[in-house]
């Protein structure tokens, strides 16, 4: 397999129309890897009832398995293994791909870590979520959800246990992963990649705003684990010279939009949050570009999509110090990180922002543009192929590990 093309399949639990980071990267990686020249199948939650379809999108083969309504959230799907397993182990039959990569242990990337072992497949993991991310779905109560919690942790080490390799994200979120107990072998670290020129300036292009207004900009799912809340309170918190200037523009949908507009109205800044709901990859990027600062107060992130896009976009960044967000990083430089849950913290590091004059705010947004070069999608995409075919990287980072 050194040199010819190859046929992958992409086992995602969470893929496009959905929005979240996973179902972004994985659509991402799909259509890079097509790109590449290579064959690419994707299999996925159905988005409706019905058996098992398939069609082809961009070239990309999608198979959408039979998948049933989360009650707890406005959009997943979820795929019972008893209901996929038998057709997951007849489509693989059928595509006769060089290598699986599963995006999830939970349900799909299950039922494929074990069709793989049966059908002597490679099978690379990479993971996306930590199991505290479901708890807000969970009807279990504090007690019942840390059980779930600990049992998805024993679990997620089972499955992707029978993958060649696994990776995530972040070295963070590696070590987060093995500090819950151990895999078979150490979990690689690989960036979900960036391609930072979409979201420069072009040559010529001028951002429409309003004259002498201050724009604080978060972009994700509208979910409780990203903690909006804690971002609009810190907003209501600044000067009040600084945010009778300044806007808080919140881009994404989710299940707490009334919960955060009732949040603005207690804190006195309805008149000041913009809640821009869902928004085409140009408006996101007219977001960015407009942005004076990004924040993002999640305390769940094994990277942060959104983060790398708005320092691809040259913009300082408040982020919460939390999991795999310091990184992104140079305090002082290219921005500031926050206790998580501190609004008064918070709001000190958006007024240290907001507060310097326009060519300060600029110089700290092309530090992070300097930064989010490490996370080149190139890089990403040679690095897959890479373990696609063999362990040849992953013995090299094994290697240096040991030497370091």
């Amino acid at each position: 397999m050194a040199d010819k093309p190859l046929t992958v399949l992409i086992g995602a639990d969470t893929y496009p129309p959905d929005i979240n980071g996973a179902a972004q990267f994985s659509s991402r990686l799909a259509h890079a890897l097509a790109e590449r020249g290579h064959t690419v199948h994707v299999m996925a939650p159905k988005q409706e009832k019905g058996v098992t379809s398939r069609h082809t999108v961009d070239g990309i083969v999608e198979h959408r398995l039979r998948s049933h309504k989360v009650i707890t959230h406005p959009y997943m799907r979820l795929n019972f293994p008893w209901e996929i397993y038998a057709e997951a182990d007849r489509l693989v039959q059928e595509i006769q791909p060089d290598v699986i990569h599963l995006q999830c242990h939970y349900i799909i990337g299950r039922v494929l870590a074990r069709v793989g072992a049966k059908r002597g497949v490679r099978v690379i993991a990479t993971n996306h979520v930590m199991p505290e991310n479901i708890t807000p779905f969970l009807p279990f109560g504090k007690a019942g959800n840390e059980l779930v919690v600990k049992a998805s942790w024993v679990d997620m080490r089972r499955v992707l246990n029978r993958a060649a390799v696994v990776t995530t994200p972040t070295q963070i979120g590696a070590d987060a992963m093995e500090s819950a107990g151990k895999f078979r072998r150490p979990v690689m670290p690989v960036s979900n990649g960036i391609q930072s020129s979409d979201y420069e300036l072009a040559l010529g292009e001028v951002v429409e705003k309003a004259a002498d207004e201050l724009s604080i900009f978060f972009a994700g799912r509208l979910a409780v684990e990203k903690n909006i809340d804690v971002l609009i309170e810190g907003f209501s918190l600044l000067p009040a010279e600084l945010r009778q200037k300044t806007v808080l523009e919140i881009a994404g949908t989710g299940e707490i939009l009334s919960d955060l507009q009732a949040k603005a109205a207690e804190c006195g800044v309805a008149d000041r949050v913009r809640f821009l709901g869902y928004v085409s990859d140009e408006e996101l990027r007219a977001g960015y570009l407009r942005a004076d600062v990004f924040c993002q107060p999640g305390t769940a992130e094994l990277q942060s999509l959104v983060t790398l896009e708005a320092m691809s976009a040259s913009k300082p960044v408040v982020l919460a110090n939390a999991l795999a967000l310091p990184h992104l990083v140079d305090p002082g430089n290219n921005g500031y990180l926050f206790t998580p849950g501190d609004t008064v913290e918070l709001a000190a590091r958006l007024a240290d922002i907001l507060s310097l004059p326009a060519e300060e705010r600029k110089a700290m947004g092309e530090c992070s543009h300097q930064m989010v070069a490490r996370h080149a999608a190139e890089k990403t995409w040679e690095t897959f192929e890479s373990l696609y075919r063999s362990n040849e990287l992953y013995d090299q980072f094994l290697a240096q590990g040991q030497t370091s």
